[in-house]
């Protein structure tokens, strides 16, 4: 679905994506991890429109998207989320999750006065699948909380749900479980999973949590230095000297060899 290219990003001298070139496929759960500094949030941002590459192609399901904003791969099914979730804290989870879909007829000025039955009965149908999304989610007891009063862990939910309300084809979910405690961050990874199995969902997901990572995803990706390191199954990158030596440390090692 996701082909990247021989991709750079340099800022100045500095080059936090120096080549890489991956593939995500149609259907996976793709986990991507490295040590900090790897350029995994870097390559995140490139090919999800917030930042241009220096230099290499993007492709998806065939279609060169280099560069193009994130409201345009929006519309092409192409959603991320981020570390630190962005919700309208003062606004309800319900009202967050109605938010989402673009092109709605209240948005004119001219369906405000004039397209009054429309607009209800889009805000009814909204309603309705923002309510769907909640209770998919275990939520639903937090519809009308406003958001800014959630968790950490509810608000990746609430992000997570904010990708159901569009025809997402692909999310790229950056650190969903950081900071989120462990019974949460279980409710998370079901949901994703589901979503994968029930909806066809694709996932790439940046995470340091190797237990999550070794729960959802496979294949996992490595990176190290901007580009990438490895590639396999989470036992096969567990087994790797260069991947223990650049992310995991010699310790993993030591205790796989006692």
């Amino acid at each position: 679905m996701i082909r990247v290219e021989n991709l750079h990003r340099h800022f100045g001298g500095f080059r936090a994506v120096d080549g890489a070139s991956l593939e995500i496929a149609k259907g996976s759960i793709t986990g991507l991890v490295g040590p900090n500094g790897a350029g995994k949030t870097t390559l995140f941002n490139v090919i999800a429109g917030a930042l241009p590459p220096t230099s290499g192609k993007v492709f998806m399901d065939g279609e060169d998207i280099t560069g193009l904003p994130p409201h345009e791969l929006f519309h092409k099914g192409l959603l991320r989320t981020f570390q630190i979730a962005h919700e309208f804290s003062s606004m309800s989870c319900r009202e967050n999750l109605m938010m989402v879909p673009g092109g709605q007829s209240g948005e004119t000025l001219w369906n405000a006065w004039f397209g009054r039955g429309r607009i209800a009965q889009e805000e009814a149908a909204l309603l309705k699948k923002a309510d769907e999304v909640l209770d998919f989610l275990t939520i639903s007891h937090l519809k009308d909380e406003k958001a800014g009063n959630l968790s950490g862990g509810q608000k990746k939910l609430l992000e997570l749900g904010r990708t159901m309300m569009v025809d997402a084809k692909i999310v790229f979910l950056d650190e969903v479980g950081a900071g989120v405690n462990r019974t949460l961050l279980n409710t998370i990874g079901d949901a994703i999973l589901r979503l994968n199995q029930e909806r066809g969902y694709t996932f790439c997901m940046i995470e340091h949590d190797m237990d999550f990572i070794g729960r959802l995803c496979d294949p996992v990706i490595v990176m190290a230095e901007g580009k990438k390191l490895a590639e396999g199954t989470i036992a096969h990158i567990k087994a790797n000297n260069e991947v223990i030596e650049a992310y995991l440390g010699t310790g993993l090692k030591n205790k796989g060899a006692a």
